[in-house]
Parts: structure tokens; sequence; C-alpha cells
């Protein structure tokens, strides 16, 4: 497997603000298209998709944990620059972000338990930015803290 990403597990109320993925989330066997969440003190308060909505309310509503981030991790692999459908290549695209719903990884002090652990990405190459405290941390899919 390619390696590419850089990843941890947030603090689970600290996550506000909200992202419109640009690529269909898969999980089970189902492609969630034009997925947009609305985060409030770390959990998902508005969910909308284009395409299987239904299904992604009811993987948000599987249990306690699925509707907080487990993990949130940068893609800095920009050998891969197609999205093909294969979560462990397209969670590493160069310029990407993606956040996991549910479950998180203990060893990055994530503390966020699930039954689903449901990668979903997003393309920053164009025209969008992360801020972290208020501060531009990375923009159109390159990292500016520092700058």
């Amino acid at each position: 497997m390619p390696d590419g990403e850089i990843y941890t597990g947030p603090v689970e109320d600290s996550l506000n603000g909200w992202v419109k993925y640009t690529y269909p989330a898969i999980y089970g066997g189902v492609a969630v298209e034009g997925a947009e969440l609305k985060f409030v003190n770390g959990r998902v308060e508005q969910a909308t998709a284009v395409k299987n909505q239904d299904y992604l309310l009811k993987m948000l509503d599987s249990d306690q944990g699925a509707r907080h981030v487990g993990e949130f991790a940068i893609g800095t692999n920009y050998d891969i620059n197609k999205f093909t459908g294969n979560i462990l290549f397209d969670e590493k695209i160069g310029g990407t972000f993606h956040m996991a719903l549910g479950a998180g990884y203990p060893d990055t002090g994530s503390k966020n338990k699930s039954s689903i652990h449901w990668d979903m990405i997003c393309d920053m190459r164009t025209d969008s930015e992360i801020t972290v405290d208020g501060e531009s941390f990375y923009k159109n899919g390159q990292f500016v803290f520092g700058k």
C-alpha cells in the first residue's frame, strides 16, 4: 500500500464548521454523493447528500459515537492524483483531507468509540482552506502555516 497521510484524532468537542465532500463517501458498498456536514462542538448537527442521504443519516444514527470525528487526516502523496473508489489509495491523494466519522485510533489520543469508521475525502487543491484557531493552516492543497 502506498504511504502518504498525516493523521490524528481530534479533541472530541473541538470541531466547528462545515465541509462539502467532493468525492463519493463509500461505506458498506454504498456511495453517498455530495455529502455536506455541519459540525457544532464536535458533533454532526446537520447532514445532507445529493445521493443516498437516507443511508448517510442512518449511519450517523447507528450509535452515539457515529456523529463525531475519530480521525482527521491530510493526504500527502502527490503521485496519487485521481479518485479510484479504493479508500486505501484515495485517502492519500496529495492535496486532499479526510475525516473519519466514528471510531478513532486510541494511539492518536482519540477517545471516540463507534461501530463505524467512515472515511470521507475532500479535494482541497482549488479554492479551499483549513483554519486552526482562526489561522490558515492548509490552503489549496498545501500547508501554509509558518509562511
